[in-house]
């Protein structure tokens, strides 16, 4: 399952669905910057890096090793969750995956104020540094916390790196090793009981036929390599990330899943073309509450971009499409989906890879009529005003990908199932295939 837009699409609830039929639920990339809400009643959990299926007690939670691991963010969601009655037994952390330092932290946030007006918007968690030193091979995995006399050994050459970038480029004060060590080795005792070998278990699962749900994390957008770059996260969302962050050859992958609001959002900074600056734009905002789950800040909102709808098709082979917040747009008088592009000199209705191309293209649109009814208490698509069904209908031909799921509230019963996202027959809204 991965996000089809720029982040915060509602995969947290949709993964949720899917975790009732889920045997293992596989959080593949990202870190603490990203963020899940889940509504179960009355109660509501925002998650940040395990997955959502740890709501259902039977259900395996795995943190593979494409994520990058907060140890003390990890603990206060593990210790949350169980204050909130929610065992975390059945939570595994792969001994592989990277782990977030004190350095990373500070160095992002310095590094972002640095950038002045070419800031790209990082939360300021720590997750771009800490993927750097995976790639530079000067990070620290969760299995180097394990072993204390190493851990302190590669501390005491790798902190006085980061305290010369520290203090002399950032003018921060530098971090003593004998403090870092005994913080992260304490929460290397606490972490233990959750550590595997992540990419064996999910093997185990495979062979004895489990049914397996792959979570990504932000959007294809933001994806390192195929989103609007520089303007992106430091990892693969898209499909294809699944298979390297979590150990698995692709050929075990039945189905992917792509999920989109029923407009547009996006938070920080980078090019927008269907971003409204208006009225409408301020109620979408407030009616769809776009808030950041991660950082709590606004989210930029606007209309549907069909555009990047079919770049997010392409690039992960998407078989269904799960559409969130069908309802915010409940009060409309006329909705508008971007359908092309125009750029300098030419019409595109195809995503740029240009970033700068990108920055000036104009969203070209077709406009529907509002429906100007509640949808919140629809729970088959023949409940759905006769206008709602169309806008869902014309999506779903814009982007050439049958719907499967409609959510139509934050609530997990407000939740529309055309047809069964895992085992369906892959009809959805337009028949077989999208045709």
């Amino acid at each position: 399952m991965v996000g089809a837009q720029w982040g915060d699409e509602g995969k947290g609830k949709i993964t949720d669905l899917l975790s009732v039929s889920a045997d293992v639920v596989v959080r593949y990339q990202g870190g603490i910057n990203a963020g899940h809400t889940v509504c179960v009643g009355e109660q509501t959990f925002k998650l940040h890096l395990i997955p959502s299926g740890i709501l259902y007690p039977e259900t395996r939670c795995v943190i593979a090793s494409g994520t990058v691991v907060d140890p003390k963010v990890l603990l206060e969601e593990i210790r949350h969750l169980e204050q909130l009655g929610i065992s975390t037994k059945n939570l595994f952390i792969a001994e592989t995956a990277h782990v977030t330092m004190p350095y990373h932290r500070l160095i992002d946030i310095a590094e972002e104020q640095r950038r002045g007006k070419n800031r790209i918007g990082t939360t300021g968690r720590g997750i771009g540094p800490t993927y750097a030193d995976k790639s530079d091979r000067t990070g620290f995995r969760v299995l180097d916390l394990m072993q204390p006399e190493g851990f302190r050994e590669k501390l005491e050459w790798i902190v006085p790196l980061k305290n010369v970038l520290l203090e002399r480029l950032y003018n921060l004060p530098p971090l003593a090793v004998d403090q870092v060590a005994e913080q992260y080795l304490a929460y290397a005792e606490q972490l233990r009981p959750y550590i595997i070998d992540a990419s064996l278990l999910i093997d185990q699962a495979v062979r004895t036929h489990r049914n397996i749900l792959f979570e990504g994390a932000q959007g294809t957008l933001l994806d390192l390599d195929h989103g609007t770059y520089p303007y992106v996260t430091s990892s693969n969302p898209v499909a294809g990330g699944a298979c390297v962050g979590a150990g698995v050859g692709p050929t075990i992958i039945d189905r992917v899943i792509g999920v989109a609001k029923a407009y547009t959002t996006r938070v920080g900074a980078g090019p927008f073309p269907t971003e409204l600056r208006d009225e409408i734009g301020r109620h979408l905002g407030e009616r769809g509450a776009e808030f950041g789950t991660t950082t709590g800040r606004p989210r930029r909102c606007g209309w549907f971009d069909a555009v990047i709808g079919r770049y997010a098709v392409r690039i992960n082979g998407l078989d269904c499409l799960a559409i969130t917040k069908l309802d915010v747009l409940d009060e409309l008088e006329s909705i508008k989906v971007c359908v092309a592009y125009h750029c300098p000199s030419k019409t595109v209705e195809e995503f740029p890879s240009d970033a700068n191309l990108f920055g000036r293209c104009e969203p070209l649109y077709e406009t529907l009529p509002g429906w100007k009814e509640p949808t919140g208490h629809c729970r088959t698509l023949e409940e759905l005003p006769p206008k709602a069904r169309d806008y869902l209908e014309f999506l779903a031909h814009q982007m050439k990908t049958p719907i499967a799921l409609v959510s139509v509230g934050a609530n997990r019963e407000q939740t529309i199932i055309v047809e069964d996202p895992i085992h369906g027959p892959k009809r959805g809204l337009l028949g077989h295939n999208g045709d």
